[in-house]
């Protein structure tokens, strides 16, 4: 059973990792795959249908615990220990939730002290009792006790005070005073370890077409000594097409991984008279996954040759019908969207899933 650290509006942690509001998905993964031994039987839920509109969830099923990231940007929004059975919590070094203390409403008021009146969900059969980035639901013991805690019923303290012996059903650790208008902070400084992350990437273009990528990066500190100077800085760099290795080296730094191409699906719509003859060298991407962005170069040249990164009301509509691209006869074959649509448009490719949401871009 894990034994985990509460810090409202901040993290739930262990002694060796910790889930910080504001970290970015990938690094919790991270840590999941890390301490796999411990956390086990993890659910990734989405939304097939409109993916940025729902929050990604990380399900830790066997620890009772769930983090909710934003759609969007990807950071950790909200933490959820929806069962107490299954873990031990502490706040300030001494529990308040373990197999031998019961997380009732006076074990909650004696560890975290006085707060506001409680707040009654008749939806739901819940009080939420809120502190300041942190939440607790508590079950009422019986349905019979239901009515005198509505807010038509009562007027009295009987409608606000949560009944003794009270249990927390779920708890939760958030950003600010409402849960419900919570949002995902910045990455905190803790959480950079030494990468660097892409706020925004622009395309760079002109009348014939895109030139490049703008990138506005994010660091922390620089070299030895980072603490003492713990800041975020932000920096803007440029790659082009015909960009060499060193050009992009000198940018972006070392990318994360080199991954050379085993074949190209695509080259079946070359025009090029070549497009059967297989290539003596592959062609190679450098990923940089803190930023969002792969960087194909050529195996002759070594020059950059093409960009993955994130569009219709944008750019226009194709002029073409889309290719269908299937990877079951690749080392990639796990795609979870399934087969997906390439459409060109102004000298770029468009991956789209067959709900119209892009799994990720290409130009």
């Amino acid at each position: 059973m894990l034994d985990l650290e509460v810090v409202p509006e901040r993290s739930l942690g262990h002694e060796q990792w910790e889930f910080a509001l504001g970290m970015p998905l990938a690094q919790a993964i991270s840590i999941l795959q890390k301490h796999c031994r411990i956390i086990k039987n993890v659910q990734v839920l989405y939304s097939e249908q409109t993916p940025l509109s729902h929050d990604l969830i990380l399900n830790l099923t066997q620890d009772g615990i769930k983090l909710l990231f934003d759609a969007c940007n990807q950071r950790l929004k909200v933490i959820e220990v929806y069962d107490l059975s299954k873990v031990k919590l502490k706040y300030c070094g001494v529990h308040f939730n373990t197999q031998a203390i019961a997380p009732t409403i006076e074990q909650i008021d004696q560890s975290f002290g006085a707060t506001h009146p409680g707040v009654y969900n008749a939806a739901e059969q819940l009080f939420h009792l809120n502190f300041r980035g942190l939440s607790f639901s508590f079950q009422l013991d019986s349905w019979n006790e239901a009515p005198k805690y509505e807010p038509n019923f009562a007027h009295g303290l009987a409608s606000l005070q949560i009944p003794h012996g009270a249990t927390v059903k779920r708890m939760y650790i958030y950003t600010g005073n409402n849960l419900q208008d919570t949002k995902a902070p910045v990455m905190p400084l803790a959480c950079f370890l030494g990468n660097v992350y892409a706020e925004c990437v622009d395309v760079l273009k002109n009348g014939a077409g895109p030139l490049g990528l703008r990138l506005r990066i994010l660091t922390a500190g620089c070299g030895p000594g980072v603490m003492a100077d713990a800041k975020v800085r932000a920096v803007e760099r440029n790659i082009y097409f015909g960009d060499s290795c060193q050009d992009v080296l000198s940018a972006l730094g070392s990318p994360h991984k080199v991954f050379y191409k085993s074949e190209d699906k695509m080259k079946i719509h070359s025009p090029s008279p070549h497009k059967q003859v297989p290539s003596k060298c592959n062609d190679y991407f450098f990923n940089y996954f803190t930023l969002g962005v792969d960087i194909l170069f050529d195996s002759t040249t070594h020059l950059v040759k093409k960009f993955w990164d994130q569009i219709q009301e944008l750019l226009g509509h194709p002029m073409e019908k889309p290719v269908v691209l299937h990877r079951s006869s690749s080392a990639n074959n796990t795609n979870p969207f399934g087969s997906t649509f390439c459409f060109g448009l102004q000298r770029m490719i468009f991956e789209m899933t067959s709900t119209n949401w892009p799994p990720h871009g290409g130009s």
